[in-house]
């Protein structure tokens, strides 16, 4: 009963819902799910259990012309590609869900790109390889005008990428006008005031744009810092944007290392970050970042 009552709070519309048509947030967005020197090799697989829709998060470097996932620039050859590990382990979901064609239901996963490098070989290299993967990417024809907003054709897949603007040359500019926008990049989070254009249809947020000290510092959660979420939500929502915060945990200190999780984005506790993961989810947060997967999956409303 409890979480279907925390369903019906926030069953709002939303951004993600008005834009897509179909999204039905907020999502769990599963923070750094590829390996890391070797380990965590299992993120992805914990991710994909969990059901959908979900986000996944991988961050991109380039190796020997390819692109790998991997939370530095500075790669060793060591690295998973991101053909092999992101668009080939989910091939039997895509190629179920066009099968099934349950529109209804799209998308199913949203996979966020954190480019570590963005040099153009590294951009491109990627361009080309989600045209390969076109049939299951939801895609949006350009514009004659980058501030109106074509129409979702809605896939089982959304890819979407940050702010860069060097992001923007190859994945947007370079695009003909009338062609497929194959991924969406995020807005200048600084000082956003201007409205969601036909590439940049989502903002990242870091944390501290709620609480300024940080995870770590943050003290008890306010009614101050509730209603500067959901000012920064509204906000957005208004303009036109989904929004994703980044990072939301809570573990005990030793416990990140081995896990490969970051102090800097740690409250603490379990119930500190439980207490932030349901205010995020009442004020309709669209993406929510956090390495501890299962435990935010466990507050969200059924689907």
């Amino acid at each position: 009963m409890r979480r279907l009552l925390l369903f019906a709070a926030i069953s709002l519309p939303l951004c993600a819902q008005i834009h897509v048509g179909r999204i039905k947030g907020p999502l769990l967005d599963a923070h750094n799910c590829y390996p890391e020197k070797g380990q965590h090799a299992d993120r992805i697989e914990r991710a994909l259990a969990l059901g959908f829709p979900i986000a996944i998060e991988q961050d991109v470097a380039f190796w020997n012309g390819h692109a790998v996932v991997s939370h530095t620039e500075k790669t060793t050859g060591v690295e998973p590609t991101l053909r092999a590990h992101f668009f080939e382990r989910v091939r039997p979901l895509m190629d179920k869900a066009l099968k099934e064609n349950r529109k209804s239901e799209w998308p199913l996963i949203v996979v966020h790109f954190d480019f570590k490098d963005v040099q153009t070989p590294l951009l491109e290299d990627v361009w080309k390889m989600l045209g390969e993967y076109e049939g299951w990417i939801t895609t949006a024809k350009k514009t004659d005008d980058p501030k109106k907003l074509s129409k979702f054709d809605v896939k089982p897949l959304l890819v979407l990428t940050e702010e860069a603007d060097e992001q923007e040359v190859v994945f947007f500019n370079q695009v003909p006008k009338g062609e497929k926008l194959r991924l969406f990049g995020s807005a200048h989070a600084k000082g956003l005031a201007s409205r969601a254009t036909n590439y940049r249809r989502w903002v990242n947020y870091s944390w501290k744009a709620v609480e300024p000290e940080g995870q770590p510092e943050a003290g008890a959660w306010t009614s101050a810092d509730a209603a500067q979420l959901k000012s920064l939500v509204d906000g957005a929502h208004n303009l036109g944007y989904w929004i994703r915060f980044y990072t939301l945990d809570g573990f005990d200190p030793p416990q990140g290392p081995a896990s490969g999780w970051t102090a800097s984005y740690n409250f603490g506790t379990k119930e500190a970050v439980a207490e932030r993961w349901k205010a995020a989810l009442a004020a309709g947060v669209d993406l929510i970042a956090t390495d501890q997967y299962e435990g935010l999956r466990e507050l969200m409303p059924v689907r």
